[in-house]
């Protein structure tokens, strides 16, 4: 049958229509980028940064624009500022910390660059955008503040602190991690006693092997010592977050698979949670709260999973886990060592996984905060990934709570 003008004109829109709704149907929408720092293989080649870009309906991750030098030698940490458009990078390697600008495409430009007397352990900038903390040293810790420029460079040292346990100033302290409060107040690093607790060494020390500093930040970017601190943090102390209300600080315990929480006091002093610590999965590396601070989640290097905990907003006690630390549904790649949320829709979940070469991706339920596998997750990466952060993409809102 021979079909008139306007007939072909119909099927003709008809088809495009339905190719168009097909098409819209099928069209990844990107709502974050993840950016990876990635170590390499050799021990003087230059570390990676790799991005990937989150898929708003799965978590799915794809590749994003090709990967960059990280500016140094063995990158370890990775921080944002608060507007993201500018990446901080540690490399251990060569005792430097790098700045990248990040554009809307998540495309990284190397800008500008600071080098320390020690190798950077963590970074962490402020939620004003005007100060980048940075933890650094092997067997001694130090924390030197610098103070940040509208435009993201790093400018001069504003404060520093060489931290030394009281009765003990001659053990040799390793740092591991450092958190900025959100409301700007203060500042916490932790680290362990290397002569309390040395593995395969000799224990020349009677002090408590784990401990976390506190800092309180004045006018100008001066540090001052909280009320207490050091405070006593386990046996080796990992990694540390607060939540977003600036109430209550997290910190994994490497050698004895705990969760140790705090409650912080207005001086910034800080007080052990009732029922702690918390058990978690074997050598548990990082921690991560999501941006409504209800819920929290950590990598557990040994075990490759991750344990999942609803925080009580009135207590900050953590809840027993809520998926059962090993099974399928929390299951990651080989001995991941960092983890993050994603921030646009507090949905997503990623580790970095050191020996698997990869990133595993789980969905957060928003009403029960329990995990399931993403799509297609674990997705490949370059060799010894040791951090990740994310960003997100075009106009989307920012899950948060404001302290």
């Amino acid at each position: 049958m021979k079909l008139s003008k306007v007939s072909q004109l119909v099927l003709v829109a008809s088809v495009g229509l339905l190719v168009a709704a097909m098409l819209s149907a099928c069209q990844l929408v990107t709502i974050d980028y993840l950016y990876l720092a990635s170590a390499g293989s050799g021990s003087s080649s230059d570390g990676q940064l790799q991005t990937f870009a989150v898929d708003s309906q799965s978590g799915a991750l794809r590749t994003g624009p090709a990967a960059i030098s990280s500016g140094g030698v063995h990158p370890v940490s990775l921080a944002l500022s608060p507007d993201f458009k500018n990446l901080y990078v540690a490399n251990s390697g060569d005792n430097s910390v790098v700045h990248f600008s990040a554009d809307y495409n998540g495309q990284l430009s190397k800008l500008d660059a600071v080098t320390l007397p020690g190798s950077p352990v963590a970074l962490a900038v402020n939620a004003a955008g005007n100060a980048l903390f940075v933890l650094s040293g092997s067997t001694s810790a130090t924390l030197s503040e610098y103070a940040i420029s509208s435009s993201g460079a790093i400018g001069a040292v504003t404060a520093q602190e060489a931290l030394s346990l009281p009765g003990y100033t001659g053990d040799p302290l390793v740092p591991t991690g450092l958190v900025s409060l959100a409301n700007n107040k203060a500042v916490y690093v932790t680290v362990y006693d290397q002569a309390a607790y040395n593995p395969g060494g000799a224990v020349t020390s009677t002090a408590n092997p784990g401990w976390v500093f506190g800092f309180t930040v004045g006018s100008g970017g001066s540090l001052t010592a909280s009320l207490g601190s050091p405070f006593k943090a386990g046996v080796k102390p990992s990694g540390i977050a607060a939540d977003p209300t600036s109430r209550f600080v997290f910190i994994t315990d490497f050698a004895s698979n705990q969760l140790i929480g705090f409650g912080i006091q207005s001086s910034g002093l800080l007080n052990f949670l009732i029922n702690g610590p918390f058990r978690t999965g074997a050598e548990p590396s990082g921690v991560a709260i999501d941006p409504r601070g209800i819920y929290m989640y950590v990598s557990n290097t040994l075990d490759s999973s991750v344990s999942a905990y609803v925080i009580d907003l009135n207590t900050g006690t953590p809840s027993a886990a809520i998926n059962p630390t090993g099974s399928a549904t929390n299951a990651t790649d080989t001995q991941p060592v960092a983890i993050a949320i994603d921030p646009a829709l507090g949905r997503f979940v990623y580790t970095a996984n050191f020996l698997g070469n990869s990133i595993s991706g789980f969905q957060l339920d928003p009403n029960a905060g329990t995990l399931k596998q993403s799509q297609s997750t674990p997705y490949p990466a370059d060799l010894h990934p040791t951090a990740l952060v994310l960003a997100p993409h075009g106009n989307h809102s920012i899950q948060s709570v404001t302290p």
